[in-house]
């Protein structure tokens, strides 16, 4: 059906043209899209030409995506390096709450720990056992010193 490649087959006529160089898809005058076949008898021109542009545009977006996908793979890993110089994302945020968490609990727990020193100077000032009221000699609980 098809001899040369330079040849392109048209099923109204029933005839082989010589295919249009200069031009990348044949005139409609010469032979309709559905009706021409180019290569392969069997091969639709018109499904021939969809078919290249559909993977055409698979590459293209594929390549769109994967570029995309490294971008924010680099400025993830920038972000991580260094100090972030983008809006502050969710990660960031939670890492501020959890950092004023931590420091709040820190407060507390030095808050419990001056309380308690409070209470232990209470009970050692009432049995004499302070740096102040070691050097009255009357105070019968006094701490027993070696010489």
């Amino acid at each position: 059906c098809v001899p040369f490649a330079q040849c392109l087959w048209c099923y109204t006529n029933n005839t082989c043209l010589d295919y249009p160089v200069r031009s990348i898809l044949p005139s409609s005058s010469l032979c309709s899209l559905s009706r021409a076949r180019w290569g392969l008898c069997w091969v639709n021109f018109e499904a021939l030409l969809i078919a290249i542009a559909v993977v055409a545009g698979l590459i293209l977006v594929s390549i769109a995506v994967c570029c995309c996908y490294c971008c924010s793979c680099r400025r993830s890993f920038r972000r991580l390096s260094s100090p972030p110089v983008c809006v502050p994302s969710r990660l960031d945020e939670d890492e501020e709450r959890l950092t004023r968490k931590r420091e709040e609990r820190r407060l507390q727990a030095l808050q419990r720990k001056h309380e308690r020193k409070l209470k232990h100077d209470e009970i050692r000032k009432k049995y004499g056992l302070l740096q102040d009221s070691l050097q009255d000699s009357d105070n019968p609980y006094s701490r027993f010193e070696n010489e």
